[in-house]
């Protein structure tokens, strides 16, 4: 299995590329801007998991030059691509009259767009049965809780899961699936920054173990799904 995971050097994109380094067969490639992380990330799962294998690819998903560097770079390992998994995200926490248009264009970018260009750089690598997973969050599904200073960071994540149903309809001639899952809180530090001093009922490990799970299998029984991953609210 070929996987290729974003915002892989902290959080829960760490602990899914340690989930899928513990399974035998899989070939992680992990990409993130810090190189120093995704460096100790291979480490780990190379002291971890001794026959494991994590590529770390150091890159800023929200340049333009996704062909002319990344691609070269995927391809330099990777003739096809089974599993891709848009972990990476960006929140920000403010009351909704104190966002600069600069901040709002900044998490559309991570949280849609980095996912966006993501699919169309891995689609021509992708054959039957591959899996792209989408990390939402419960702020962006349409009549859950919402939380004051969220206000964008829900509104990006809800053109990700729209984004999601959109392209499961025009991939099923390639017979490709795509998924988005909702996550409820999550013991991270981005779930800090939205709710100071709260405790989160999932940890990065926990959450890990379900989306490697969900990744490897999920296609088998869905596809253009919002699944809501959430025991608590928030």
């Amino acid at each position: 299995m070929n996987i290729i995971v974003t915002g892989a050097s902290k959080g829960i994109g760490y602990e899914i590329v340690r989930a899928f380094a513990a399974r035998e067969g899989c070939k992680i490639i992990a990409i993130a801007r810090n190189e120093t992380a995704l460096l100790r990330l291979r480490e780990d799962c190379k002291s971890s998991f001794p026959d494991s294998t994590v590529i770390p690819i150091t890159f800023d998903l929200t340049l333009s030059a996704y062909r002319t560097e990344l691609l070269p770079r995927i391809e330099k390992h990777f003739s096809r691509v089974d599993v891709l998994i848009n972990n990476a995200g960006k929140m920000i926490n403010k009351p909704f009259d104190a966002i600069s248009e600069y901040e709002f264009d900044t998490l559309m970018d991570v949280n849609v767009k980095c996912a966006f260009k993501m699919i169309k750089l891995c689609l021509p690598m992708m054959h039957k049965s591959a899996h792209i997973v989408n990390i939402g969050s419960m702020g962006g599904v349409q009549g859950s809780v919402k939380f004051a200073g969220l206000s964008v960071y829900s509104a990006s994540k809800g053109a990700l899961a729209i984004l999601t149903e959109c392209m499961a309809e025009e991939l099923k001639s390639k017979h490709v699936s795509i998924n988005c899952l909702a996550l409820g809180a999550v013991q991270t530090e981005m779930f800090q920054s939205a709710f100071p001093g709260a405790k989160a009922s999932n940890t990065p490990v926990q959450i890990a173990h379900f989306i490697t799970d969900f990744a490897l299998n999920g296609q088998n029984f869905y596809n253009g799904k919002i699944l809501p991953v959430s025991v608590s609210t928030p």
